[in-house]
């Protein structure tokens, strides 16, 4: 069963800047309490590095440019996600050309049915 289905949890949002992590209502306009920035949406398994740990909240900041934040229904968690900045790399070139590779079949399809 889906664990986030049965309660209601505050979402947990970021602050990349402050290096900060909220948990808050969704309806809650986010910024930040001490910065007023905007504040990023995480997602409910998101677990903040320390405050001090700045190569992990680079590489958590890294991950969600590319869209890669923690949400999921509390089942299986969100997927595998780099353990180390190190890691990144490797892991955002793996994901995008398989998404990619995903997107040009799907077109392919798309256009044999529109020429058929």
């Amino acid at each position: 069963m889906c664990r986030y289905g049965f309660h209601s949890y505050k979402s947990r949002y970021a602050c990349f800047y402050c290096r900060k992590a909220f948990k808050q209502d969704s309806q809650h306009k986010p910024g930040c309490p001490q910065c007023t920035r905007p504040l990023k949406a995480m997602g409910m398994d998101f677990k903040p590095p320390s405050q001090q740990n700045l190569r992990q909240w680079k590489k958590v900041e890294i991950l969600f440019q590319h869209g890669f934040a923690y949400h999921s229904c509390g089942c299986g968690g969100p997927g595998y996600r780099p353990r180390y900045l190190s890691e990144v790399q490797d892991f955002l070139a793996t994901q995008l050309s398989h998404t990619e590779n995903e997107g040009q079949i799907l077109l392919q399809k798309i256009e044999a049915r529109a020429l058929s």
